[in-house]
């Protein structure tokens, strides 16, 4: 069971979701929260397994939130929900560690389809985000140590593509258990903390074709 709280200051929307993931049988709202600071008063009374988590609230905005909340508890997963397709907003929210990006004109199928996977592990970005990122420059830092194999080269690129742990295994006719061990690896080389930030880092630093 997947235990969701969701942060949203719209009352309405929060029913309107709480409404549909009630009908999930592996889902459960165990929580809401209306601004940033509330999220995080809650948060360790709720434990939830995923939050869902717009960015315009009062006090405390969701990237904030987002930033506070992986650095103290690492193993909850964040997935934004928003109405900004802004680049900036974007590229807060996965510098922060957020495990997925949606917009809110996503149909509702795809929310539930994406708060499953943000909670086994993988990552989510609305597709018109991905697109973003061929566009995004910023200055960066000097280049790390992080010459990968031939192997994990073929996985980062899986990764780019948004396939899951099995889809690797299965393309490459390799374990599951390897391919997270190569994840691990490529997350350790280019010092990131989720799947989303690795594809952020492999687009800015052209190291596989899109």
């Amino acid at each position: 069971m997947i235990k969701l709280m969701l942060v949203d200051d719209h009352a309405v929307l929060r029913d309107g979701l709480r409404n549909i993931l009630e009908l999930e049988d592996d889902i459960r709202v165990v929580g809401e929260a209306v601004s940033g600071d509330d999220a995080l008063k809650k948060v360790p009374i709720c434990e939830p397994d995923v939050i869902l988590m717009d960015i315009n609230m009062p006090q405390k905005n969701g990237v904030e939130v987002t930033g506070i909340l992986k650095k103290k508890y690492p193993s909850i997963k964040v997935l934004v929900l928003t109405m900004h397709n802004h680049d900036e907003y974007f590229m807060a929210a996965i510098r922060e560690g957020a495990d997925g990006y949606l917009l809110k004109d996503a149909p509702s199928e795809q929310v539930v389809e994406a708060i499953r996977t943000v909670a086994g592990g993988e990552s989510v970005i609305h597709p018109s985000m991905t697109k973003k990122l061929l566009n995004f420059h910023q200055q960066q830092e000097q280049p790390r140590d992080n010459a990968l194999t031939e192997r994990e080269m073929e996985v980062l690129q899986c990764l780019v593509e948004g396939l899951s742990n099995k889809e690797i295994a299965d393309r490459l006719f390799i374990s599951d258990k390897t391919v997270k061990i190569h994840v691990s690896k490529i997350f350790k080389k280019f010092d990131v903390k989720s799947r989303s930030q690795v594809v952020i880092y492999a687009v800015q630093n052209k190291l596989v074709p899109m």
